[in-house]
């Protein structure tokens, strides 16, 4: 069986969908992998590097995709009026589409899948289950993100994180408050803990409040006379009432003012990110203090942040890149690629050596979104 991956083609995206590693894995498998030449450049990974792990380099999309049958991605590409460069066109028909397609945002996309019989998996839709972790894409790069914010945060304060005391005078440590306490709002508080500084953490999942304070970080929790439950089976957070939002918002301006950093990372899966941060909060904020938005990607969590720029306001920087893991892409291409390699594996047979769907499997069933010429999944038919 072929298989063809592309250099990604998306605005700011430097991953990659396969590492050397994982195309040793898939060679060993018994599949023929070509890669797009370049494919790998932007996260550390040349041609050669590729060509010694059992893969074939070809020239353009058009060579890659043809006659394969499965086709691996980090995102969609972006639409294109070129037939040399429309990668939908050029796919063969009842190819399998596997990546990260953005379901919510891409119905033109899956419409034309479903005109070329193309078999697609949204791997952000994988439950969260034990046996999913290992191809849980959206972990593995959350963590990365919540890693970067507190860099990217530390290097544009201007300010030590740490309590430092000298012969010359004290300088105080930085406040962080986290709002989410995800898998990228955790790791955000843990990097912050490890470079010293007091970090807080907001979150409407009651539930979370163990992990946060086990980190050794403050919770902040919405007090009210019968708890909402706000987190759904799968383990996100979903819409709350608007009394709860009203108490929120309180409770998070009365924090605010006290902070020197914010990250935010509240998302509701396929909808627009909750709006937490207004522009009084900011005018409250001491000059200098950062907000970095996680949720830039889906609307923000600030209501002034700007798509991929840094802004400022009333000297309260707001970073909003919207793809964070791919500002660290070999690591995040790394985890991807494994991730993709496992998933595969659940779907493949050794014995046969063909794929093998079966929609039993909770796994499969939740993350497939197009087959047989229609989209079959039921979340996203809603």
């Amino acid at each position: 069986m072929k298989v063809g991956v592309l250099k990604e083609r998306m605005s700011h995206e430097k991953r990659v969908a396969v590492s050397p590693d994982t195309v040793k894995s898939l060679v060993s498998l018994g599949f023929d992998v070509f890669i797009e030449t370049n494919a790998g450049i932007l996260a550390g990974i040349n041609d050669q590097h590729y060509k010694e792990a059992g893969a074939k380099i070809t020239k353009n999309i058009a060579d890659t995709v043809d006659d394969a049958d499965i086709i691996l991605k980090v995102q969609p590409s972006p639409k294109t009026t070129s037939k040399k460069e429309n990668e939908t066109t050029l796919l063969k028909k009842g190819a399998l589409v596997i990546g990260m397609l953005s379901p919510h945002n891409n119905t033109e996309l899956f419409e034309e899948y479903t005109k070329k019989n193309i078999t697609s998996f949204s791997l952000e839709l994988l439950p969260r289950i034990t046996r999913a972790q290992s191809m849980d894409v959206l972990s593995s790069q959350s963590n990365l993100s919540g890693y970067r914010a507190v860099i990217d945060a530390a290097y544009e304060y201007g300010k030590v994180f740490p309590m430092m005391m000298t012969a010359a005078g004290t300088a105080s440590p930085a406040r962080v408050l986290v709002i989410g306490a995800g898998v990228a709002g955790l790791q955000a508080v843990a990097t912050a803990k490890r470079l010293g500084a007091i970090v807080s953490v907001f979150d409407v999942r009651t539930a979370a409040k163990e992990q946060v304070e086990s980190l050794g970080a403050a919770f902040i929790e919405v007090k009210t006379e019968s708890q909402q439950n706000l987190e759904t089976k799968g383990g996100y957070a979903q819409e709350a009432s608007a009394e709860y939002k009203k108490k929120q918002a309180d409770l998070i301006a009365e924090t605010i003012k006290k902070q020197n950093i914010v990250i935010t990372t509240a998302l509701i899966p396929g909808k627009e990110a909750p709006k937490l941060i207004n522009a009084e909060m900011l005018k409250s904020m001491s000059w200098g203090s950062i907000i970095v938005d996680l949720a830039a990607v889906n609307g923000g969590n600030c209501a002034l942040t700007v798509p991929n720029e840094i802004t400022e306001h009333n000297g309260v920087k707001i970073i909003g890149y919207t793809n964070y893991p791919s500002r660290i892409p070999s690591d995040a291409s790394k985890l991807y690629a494994r991730n993709l390699l496992n998933f595969i594996t659940l779907l493949y047979n050794k014995e046969e050596k063909k794929i093998n769907l079966n929609f039993d499997d909770e796994i499969i069933n939740s993350c497939i979104i197009t087959h047989d010429s229609k989209v079959i999944n039921k979340a996203i038919l809603k």
